[in-house]
């Protein structure tokens, strides 16, 4: 199979470039994977219960109520959906080559363009409990998590040393009663400025040489199991939400030594733009944003990544559309001869 575009992804960014795109009559097939980074088709909202800063949705909306939104608007203007995974992607020429996960022995499929908005997972320590909370008292986005009301006037604790940690923490005591971040180590690595901020908040207590050990509760988070790193000693914190802060892992496997991407492994775009180092391929969302992680910015690229797709098509389409050969006739002077056709040197 042939695609004008293909967009790798099932994210806010994928279905934004697949409605300007279908919109454009490009035909965009968007293959949302099969559990593709052990997430559902939906991408991290799918574990999000209520999203409240997302524009349009004045009382909130359930994360995955927003995903089937925004995936039946692709489909209404002509996008196919293809629930199964990419495993492989060959970007060394174009038309670009892409095999299907369980098909990877079968003949590629190609593609003129390709826009990847495959997301990053939050990295998580996998506490004993932690399963039980997740989204009961345990996040991994201050952000789009902080204000829901089970946190309000309530302690809450961040997991994190870095200038996210800072962030998240310093966002949280607008709603917590309290915040404590826990430091493995013994100092932060957060900027001097952001250090500065956090050790004077008075909301604010930073535990150096501590760790979480076991996530206690009963239907959502109460307290926290902690230890000492240096002598193993171990005590209750009460805490009503814990937010990881411990960074992110960006999905660009398909794209290792093929795109260019930055120390932590984002993919690196243009400033300003979606396009990546490969002409034809174009990044949105978290794989290439370690910055803002939200589900307005992530839409906000795949809109960039669409119209800078279509943009560069129209383009290439004129290109080959000048550079074809247009016939003239050329009469011949001689009586019985049929007319020469030859190329105008001129188009």
């Amino acid at each position: 199979m042939h695609s004008r575009v293909v967009i790798i992804g099932s994210g806010p960014a994928a279905h934004t470039a697949a409605v300007y795109l279908a919109r454009a009559e490009l035909k965009p097939v968007l293959y949302e994977g099969m559990l593709a980074n052990g997430i559902a088709a939906g991408g991290q909202l799918t574990t999000t219960t209520d999203v409240e800063n997302y524009p349009g949705f004045p009382k909130g909306i359930m994360g995955q109520e927003l995903m089937d939104a925004m995936r039946e608007q692709s489909i209404r203007f002509g996008t196919e959906i293809i629930t199964q995974t990419v495993a492989k992607l060959d970007l060394s020429a174009r038309p670009f080559k892409y095999w299907l996960e369980w098909a990877e022995d079968a003949a590629p499929h190609t593609a003129d363009a390709i826009v990847l908005a495959t997301g990053a997972s939050a990295k998580r320590l996998h506490l004993p409990g932690e399963e039980t909370y997740w989204q009961a008292g345990i996040s991994a986005c201050a952000v789009c998590d902080g204000a829901v009301p089970i946190f309000r006037n309530k302690p809450l604790v961040v997991i994190g040393g870095g200038d996210s940690a800072a962030e998240e923490a310093l966002f949280l005591t607008k709603y917590g009663s309290k915040v404590t971040v826990l430091v493995r180590k013994g100092k932060l690595r957060a900027s001097t400025i952001m250090t500065k901020r956090l050790l004077n908040h008075p909301k604010v207590e930073v535990l150096f040489h501590t760790r979480a050990v076991e996530a206690k509760g009963g239907k959502l988070l109460e307290k926290l199991i902690i230890e000492d790193v240096r002598d193993g000693e171990q005590r209750e914190l009460e805490a009503n939400g814990l937010f990881y802060a411990i960074g992110h892992e960006p999905a660009t496997a398909l794209v290792k030594g093929q795109l260019d991407v930055d120390e932590d492994g984002y993919v690196i775009t243009v400033p300003g733009t979606a396009e990546t180092s490969v002409r034809g391929v174009f990044a949105a969302g978290d794989v290439q944003d370690k910055r803002y992680r939200q589900a307005i910015t992530s839409a906000g690229s795949g809109c960039m990544a669409a119209l800078e797709c279509e943009r560069l098509l129209a383009e290439e389409e004129e290109s080959e559309t000048d550079a074809k050969p247009i016939m003239v006739e050329v009469k011949k002077e001689s009586n019985g001869v049929a007319p020469e056709y030859k190329s105008n040197p001129l188009v």
